[in-house]
């Protein structure tokens, strides 16, 4: 038996009760409901005043937070599905894990695109206005979706190539394992998660100690800059450890197999939901242009005609 088909019998052995069931929907619906709400408000705010339109610095935080509602919208979906219908059709979970995937690996390239853009703004700031523009931005966004897409898609072309038509017909427990079963697409998604982990905090450390160097002697916004590339590297890592999530699983299966439901819950959580309400800390409380807009919209919103 090999791995995923050991997972799925795991969850299968161990069900929850009803009671720990609903209390688990209901802290999931919850938090994504507070999360997209937030997310909602920052980007109405973003759509609502020009001055971010023309900065590269808002323009990739909201592809940010566009993917960060996509993704935690699908996973809840996917959570409570699990629990009502357990069991949905092959086509339908392929739909709702590929477009999952794209937005789960389109957020740390993102968060290093936003390092980078830091980097330029602090240590070659005279040069910025020319290499960091909206086309240019808008390029890289494309750049950004078309390497998930070389990442996901062999996926479903795999499967649909070696999976016989009534495989598609069938109804599964939707994980991506079940969905993409093949044994090839599991080595290919180590390793392009070895090669995302290596560029991606490369990317990081690089930015981060450049600027550190630079904020010795440069002025607050560089330690600001700094503070924020700390904060992205934090994010990063909790994004990265979806790259580690197959071999965390393999070990509580090991570790804690009575509890493994509650260890995968835990794990999505801290995955899946956890990295996904940062992005507000980072630009709706901490970043003064954003936050001012942002209690503007607020103050005109909830404030008496």
């Amino acid at each position: 038996m090999n791995d995923s088909s050991a997972n799925v019998t795991m969850v299968i052995q161990y069900r929850d009760s009803f009671t720990k069931a609903v209390t688990k929907n209901v802290i999931v619906v919850v938090l994504g409901i507070s999360i997209n709400y937030i997310n909602a408000g920052l980007i109405h705010t973003f759509r609502k005043h020009q001055i971010f339109y023309m900065n590269p610095r808002y323009i990739l935080f909201f592809h940010l937070v566009v993917n960060d509602m996509i993704q935690v919208t699908l996973t809840i979906i996917l959570f409570i599905i699990s629990y009502i219908l357990y069991k949905i059709n092959v086509s339908i979970c392929c739909t709702f894990i590929l477009i999952a995937l794209f937005a789960t690996e389109n957020t740390p390239l993102n968060l290093a695109c936003m390092a980078v853009e830091c980097y330029i703004a602090i240590c070659v700031p005279l040069r910025h206005v020319q290499i960091c523009t909206v086309k240019r931005t808008i390029m890289l966004i494309g750049l950004i979706w078309a390497t998930s897409m070389l990442s996901v898609l062999p996926d479903l072309f795999i499967t649909l190539a070696i999976e016989p038509l009534d495989f598609f017909n069938s109804k599964v427990f939707c994980l991506r394992e079940t969905a993409f079963p093949n044994p090839l697409i599991i080595k290919k998604r180590d390793i392009t998660y070895i090669v995302y982990l290596v560029i991606v905090w490369f990317v990081i450390f690089y930015t981060y100690f450049n600027i550190l160097f630079t904020a010795k002697t440069a002025s607050k916004d560089a330690k600001k800059a700094r503070n924020t590339i700390l904060l992205h590297g934090f994010q990063v890592l909790l994004c990265m450890a979806t790259y580690a999530e197959p071999l965390l699983k393999y070990g509580l299966q090991q570790w804690f197999p009575k509890n493994y439901p509650d260890s995968l819950f835990a794990c999505y959580i801290i995955i899946q939901i956890l990295p996904r309400s940062i992005s507000p800390i980072i630009y709706g409380i901490r970043d003064k242009t954003f936050r001012r807009y942002l209690k503007r919209y607020l103050l005109c919103k909830f404030s008496p005609q």
